[in-house]
């Protein structure tokens, strides 16, 4: 099984999707959004938040691929967004591994 942070990085998305997710990361407020995307009130870590938000991106991008009526690419950006934006605060809470030991 890869690890996040293969599995973010391998994602191939259009290059509009992916282009409107790194300009919007900016104003990303888990509070708010990943509330939103997820529908919960209590929010989970990052890494557990990105496992979910990483399968709901792929129902999602199955849905843009099939031509779904449901499919809505505003929606879609805004969980690339959260996945973006769980990332980056995965990475900053996350020691840094080098060789299998941590610095």
């Amino acid at each position: 099984m890869l690890d996040l942070h293969t599995r973010i990085a391998t994602l191939k998305r259009p290059a509009l999707l992916a282009r409107a997710a790194r300009f919007g990361v900016d104003d990303y407020r888990r509070e708010v959004h990943l509330r939103r995307i997820l529908g919960r009130d209590s929010l989970p870590r990052s890494g557990p938040a990105l496992m979910q938000l990483l399968d709901v991106e792929a129902v999602m991008d199955m849905q843009r691929k099939d031509n779904a009526a449901s499919y809505r690419p505003a929606r879609h950006v805004e969980v690339l967004i959260a996945i973006l934006g769980e990332a980056h605060l995965l990475r900053s809470t996350t020691p840094h591994v080098v060789g299998g030991k941590t610095p």
